[in-house]
């Protein structure tokens, strides 16, 4: 991860923006309660919690992420925007990270998977994981590529030809990889906007 970022991390999120499609979507519709802790799985840059720092000041946000160049950026900008003492950030494994372990927290209100699943080998794992740590009526949301099912077959070619240059691979199986997790885990919500570019789904985790 650090190999790949090394560069990329500076012009990261002027360069995605143009096609990681419905992630303002996922920050408008998580919605954290009263009280609650907020978890971005591969935080990058921090451009998502900064985001919604702005928007829910009296939240607690933390970030994970595999690549301490991308963390090193994030830092930087939580900085710059004055935010370093409302976020806190940790390096960890997607799929075997303990929050307990990083932040001395036991679960959170929301975790978020942003453009995040598809650059994770063991994805479904990292599911799994991230479920561990919802609190009862806690929430999952999660936005990545689609399989373009409803894009012309030369886009669809082209883009996933390209995707793999980044190690970028579209999880065409999460709805049902979503659907094997735990029976307290509750999909509410699962839609592939923009003719299949993007799949967008929300979880929730069952009260006690």
């Amino acid at each position: 991860m650090d190999r790949i970022y090394r560069r990329q991390r500076h012009v990261y999120d002027l360069s995605r923006k143009y096609y990681l499609l419905g992630r303002d979507r996922l920050i408008e519709g998580l919605a954290p309660p009263p009280g609650g802790r907020v978890l971005e799985v591969g935080c990058g840059t921090a451009r998502n919690l900064i985001a919604l720092a702005h928007r829910h000041p009296d939240v607690p946000l933390f970030g994970i992420d595999l690549s301490r160049e991308m963390l090193d950026t994030a830092r930087r900008r939580l900085d710059r925007e004055g935010l370093a003492g409302r976020v806190r950030l940790a390096h960890a494994d997607a799929t075997r990270f303990d929050p307990a372990l990083l932040f001395g927290v036991p679960a959170f209100s929301r975790i978020l998977f942003s453009y995040t699943l598809s650059m994770i080998p063991e994805w479904e794992r990292a599911l799994a994981q991230s479920v561990q740590w919802l609190q009862p009526d806690g929430e999952l949301h999660i936005v990545d590529f689609g399989g373009q099912e409803r894009l012309p077959g030369w886009f669809r070619g082209s883009l996933r030809q390209w995707l793999a240059m980044f190690h970028v691979t579209p999880r065409d199986g999460l709805e049902s990889a979503l659907a094997r997790l735990p029976a307290a885990i509750e999909v509410r919500t699962f839609d592939r906007p923009r003719r299949g570019y993007a799949q967008y789904a929300v979880c929730r985790r069952l009260p006690a």
